[in-house]
């Protein structure tokens, strides 16, 4: 099937998923962080306290995770996610109108949880149910969302920040959140009949079976991976959370920085769609060792870069395993351990992340407390990246004869 043909015949349902990863965007790092100068100077917080709230938070909703997204192999997309936009636009207007520090932690509990966590997760599911044959340009579609929303909603924000109080925008995002829900209903009148409950063959994993969340847990392949998890989702939040201080770091405009994200965008999507492409054509087997290497380009380009020309280059390499990164992980779950029990797999390996994304912005802010430079913290981040490589070449390397054994 052509790429044309494909949208056309799928167009609401890939459209569902472009919507709900559009709309995680309120709870996710990027958007969160626009604020992060101004809620700083409301409630009189170190970069280290901000930090810790954020953490707390985050780590939090890390854990309703586990239980949580497992919702997505009970209910279907149309009756889950208009729930989890409801949720969302309270979390939205908690940010709004919350008058004291130490409910901080249960208002970034709610955007993360509903965001960053259900949303992305119900998704990112839905996509890798729906579609088998197709998966990869399934989620390279879908996760455009992400790819929109971090272009745009930092430029969009920040321009409005200058006009507009920053608690009044909070209420603008809540208003987005709710016109999600009548044109998500409008998307799924028909909701495409998940795969896994028709139980094809193409959709079982290694060793010719649908694999569950205990029998996931104890296969050494999970454990390889699970620094990989934690790596992206660690040090792509923190350098977003850290961004209006990476800017001051750099001698540049915060301005300056976020009109960079448009161009890291473009080529997010640009390796998300090629990802995509790759991914049906070759497996996620082939391709996941090697989709964090540009991580390690990155952030020594972060480290040593001078100036927004360098800086640039550092946003290109960051790029290719963020657009990698949304459509090889999400895919590899059902290729390995089949679909039956995804919603519940995926839960976990969701909040390892979520809690990755909590303990990023911790650590580096501490340390910077400490007198740590964000730039020598970015050396040893390039330096984790090269661990997880080396993890998941490994891993996958002694998982992949088991796929020979699926047809």
């Amino acid at each position: 099937m052509s790429i044309l043909a494909f949208l056309r015949d799928n167009a609401p349902w890939l459209s569902a998923g472009v919507l709900l990863t559009f709309l995680s965007g309120f709870g996710q790092t990027y958007f969160i962080s626009i604020f992060a100068g101004e809620i700083r100077e409301s409630f009189a917080l170190s970069h280290g306290q901000w930090g810790g709230i954020y953490t707390l938070g985050t780590s939090a909703s890390a854990l309703v995770m586990v239980w949580a997204g497992g919702l997505t192999d009970r209910f279907r997309v149309r009756a889950l996610a208009p729930v989890i936009l409801v949720m969302m636009t309270g979390a939205c207007v908690f940010m709004a109108l919350n008058p004291v520090w130490w409910l901080l932690p249960v208002v970034i509990f709610s955007l993360r949880f509903t965001g960053q966590g259900m949303m992305s997760h119900i998704a990112v599911v839905a996509m890798a149910r729906w579609f088998v044959a197709a998966r990869g340009k399934a989620l390279s579609v879908a996760t455009l969302g992400f790819a929109v929303g971090e272009a745009f909603l930092p430029l969009i924000f920040v321009s409005l920040l200058l006009v507009y109080d920053w608690r009044m925008l909070w209420l603008v995002a809540a208003g987005a959140a709710v016109l999600g829900i009548p044109l998500l209903l409008l998307l799924l009148r028909r909701e495409r009949t998940p795969q896994s409950w028709a139980q094809t063959s193409q959709s079982l994993g290694m060793d010719e079976r649908h694999w569950t969340r205990r029998q996931t847990l104890g296969h050494f392949l999970f454990w390889f991976m699970v620094p990989a998890l934690l790596g992206p989702a660690a040090f792509n939040t923190a350098f977003f959370f850290h961004q209006v201080h990476f800017a001051e770091v750099k001698l540049i405009s915060h301005m300056e920085l976020v009109a960079m994200f448009p161009i890291y965008t473009g080529v997010g999507i640009g390796a998300m769609i090629l990802s995509g492409w790759a991914l049906d054509r070759l497996g996620t087997a082939r391709l996941l060792p090697f989709m964090q290497i540009p991580m390690v380009a990155a952030f020594m380009v972060f480290a040593f870069a001078e100036g927004p020309g360098m800086l640039l280059v550092g946003f290109v390499f960051l790029a290719m395993t963020t657009g990698a990164n949304t459509t090889l992980p999400n895919a590899f779950w059902a290729e390995f351990y089949g679909t039956a029990n995804l919603g519940s797999i995926k839960a976990m390996a969701a909040a390892i992340m979520v809690f990755g994304s909590a303990i990023g912005p911790g650590i580096t802010g501490v340390a910077i407390d400490l007198g740590v430079g964000i730039e020598t913290q970015y050396i040893f981040v390039a330096g984790y990246f090269v661990f997880t490589t080396v993890m998941m070449t490994i891993g996958v390397r002694r998982a992949r004869p088991l796929l020979s054994l699926s047809p």
